[in-house]
């Protein structure tokens, strides 16, 4: 019905402005009774799809990537759909209006996004406020620092975000590597990103109850940066790697280059960032001997694309633009073919 219906109506219009249309179509229909018909449709009750990660319990391994529920202000009907987590964010201390619009672009001939939203956000604080109400979702949170604070004074806004949401998210996502925040993807250099996670660490050790923390990845890191992080994860513990957030790379797409240009710069996500992703996940998995743990997202739009981010060494996977192409239906049939294979 997605596909065949919904879809191709949807896609008629602004993608900016459908997200928040679905948003309140959701909402309204989780309120007048609907979330019991989406669980029924939608989620897959297993113990075989537990997932034990980094001392976490995942009732299963598909989860929802961050960028679609910034604000965390639907994690809970999301949840219906039969996510096994969600990852919200990513969030800065104070708000942000991002990028100016038009900011979001759909490629349909090649089953992709441009973004370059720019951490547009309410601020933490305000997530906050929602996910006190939180019950029983497992609540990724992913955190970076505003447009206007310098990457000399970015400890401290991942320092406020960490802080803020300590009490009310189970694992922390720490994103140096979104293409559209100015200067942003200098933070993966192995100095400045050492400091930075050395330092949520040290915060993370004087809690009562540490959370994991893991660190959110480029697709377009070469082999000798990614030998990097595989240093740093190890010189600094965190807990783990989510490979691999948008590309800003443009090969082999079927769309034509006047589209590609007039849309211009952004993050791609999508079918044509699947080979790229698991690339990096086997590479990262190979050469550090699944020294930890991965999420695997990036081009996730089938059964089989999950599975073959799972055999590349990932623990888990996220959806994102999967989910918006395929609809609710590809997380049932995911944890489906889990259980199968």
């Amino acid at each position: 019905m997605y596909k065949s219906f919904l879809r191709p109506i949807l896609f008629k219009f602004d993608p900016e402005k459908v997200h928040h249309f679905t948003f309140s179509m959701i909402r309204f229909l989780t309120a007048i009774g609907f979330g019991g018909l989406f669980r029924s449709m939608y989620r897959v009750k297993d113990v075989k799809l537990e997932r034990e990660v980094f001392g976490l319990t995942f009732p299963n391994p598909v989860g929802l990537a961050a960028g679609f529920d910034k604000d965390a202000k639907l994690f809970r009907e999301l949840n219906n759909f039969g996510f096994g987590f969600i990852e919200i964010g990513t969030l800065t201390p104070k708000p942000q209006a991002g990028n100016p619009k038009k900011r979001l672009f759909r490629l349909k001939k090649d089953q992709a996004i441009i973004n370059r939203m720019g951490f547009n956000n309410g601020g933490v604080h305000e997530a906050v406020e929602r996910l006190k109400k939180n019950k029983n979702v497992l609540i990724g949170g992913n955190i970076g620092k505003n447009k206007v604070t310098p990457n000399e004074e970015a400890d401290s806004d991942y320092l406020i975000c960490f802080e803020a949401l300590f009490d009310h998210v189970d694992y922390f996502v720490v994103n140096v590597s979104s293409p559209n925040t100015p200067n942003l993807r200098a933070l993966q250099d192995k100095e400045p990103l050492s400091k930075l996670l050395k330092l949520l660490k040290q915060k993370n050790s004087e809690k009562k109850n540490p959370k994991p923390i893991l660190l959110k990845i480029a697709p377009d890191l070469t082999d000798e940066q990614l030998l990097d992080i595989i240093d740093i994860v190890s010189e600094t513990k965190i807990d783990g790697v989510i490979a691999t957030n948008t590309t800003i790379a443009r090969d082999h797409l079927k769309t034509g280059d006047v589209r590609v240009e007039q849309i211009g710069a952004g993050g791609l996500s999508g079918k044509p960032l699947k080979d790229r992703s698991t690339e990096v996940i086997r590479f990262l998995s190979e050469k550090s001997n699944a020294a930890f743990p991965i999420i695997g997202v990036g081009g996730i739009h089938s059964a089989e694309d999950a599975l073959e981010k799972l055999e590349a060494g990932a623990s888990l996977v996220q959806l994102y633009t999967g989910f918006i192409y395929e609809g609710p239906k590809l997380i049932k049939q995911i944890n489906k073919a889990i259980l199968s294979a």
